[in-house]
């Protein structure tokens, strides 16, 4: 990559910048899960270029920390499933049209991180050969062991289940350590923060505690399927920049969902 240099040292030239160099993430593999509405910026719908280029700049942090990367993101900022029978439009189709919204946020945010340096590819549960791979989980692995990043687009492919859900699935599936999952806010609290200045936030809850007391942060589907398979997940407030490089070097940021 641009801007990379050779140091010398006693067993022999490495990149000065390279992970063996620096300090190194805890991680080998992540889902991170971004929303639709992270693409829009301060807009009410769309998507806005400096929102995209903040978080291709924080996924390239990551990336050169050495961290493979699956990425899932959401479609609330074009379009919303559960928003369609407001329209007279049938839950099925309202969800397959959310799942396409997926497929345009992925092409916009592949664009800019390659605009960041970063090779990746766009693979969709919703077989678009002319704009995207189909996903194929072997191949999306090799992918990111060569430092690609994945957008995991399409959601499931299937109605009824949130982008949440996806990258729960995505997640199990890609053998990821962990489920990162970047909302406005700084972590999970007992009401929501904006609203309720008495909110208390949580800096770790069990997959129960989520579900028991109906922490609507992420979908409970996705947290019971995360329990299911021993993946922990970590909200965390992926607006403030640098946060997702220091959770990938250890720092305890958010709130941490586990047994």
């Amino acid at each position: 990559m641009a801007g990379r240099s050779l140091s010398v040292h006693s067993s022999g030239c490495e990149l000065a910048n390279s992970p063996s160099a620096r300090e190194r993430a805890i991680y080998k593999r992540i889902l991170l899960k971004i929303s639709g509405e992270a693409l829009m910026g301060a807009d009410e719908c769309g998507l806005d270029p400096a929102a995209l280029k903040t978080i291709a700049g924080e996924v390239a942090e990551a990336s050169h920390l050495g961290v493979e990367i699956g990425m899932v993101v959401g479609a609330g900022n074009i379009f919303r499933g559960l928003s369609a029978s407001e329209l007279g439009v049938d839950r099925v189709t309202g969800d397959q049209m959310g799942m396409l919204a997926t497929v345009i946020n992925a092409l916009a945010l592949q664009d800019v991180l390659e605009e960041a340096g970063l090779p990746t590819r766009v693979q969709t549960a919703v077989i678009i050969n002319q704009v995207a791979e189909p996903f194929i989980l072997r191949r999306a692995i090799r992918h990111m062991e060569k430092g690609r990043v994945v957008l995991f687009a399409g959601g499931t492919g299937n109605p009824f289940f949130t982008t949440d859900t996806a990258a729960s699935l995505r997640a199990r599936q890609i053998k990821a350590d962990i489920l990162l999952k970047g909302t406005k806010v700084d972590g999970i609290y007992s009401d929501d923060p904006l609203k309720n200045a008495k909110a208390q936030k949580f800096d770790r809850l069990t997959y129960l505690d989520v579900v028991d007391r109906q922490l609507k942060v992420i979908d409970a589907t996705a947290v019971t399927f995360c329990m299911d398979c021993q993946i922990p997940i970590r909200v965390f407030n992926f607006r403030q920049p640098g946060n997702l490089q220091r959770i990938l070097k250890g720092e305890e940021i958010g709130t941490l969902i586990t047994s």
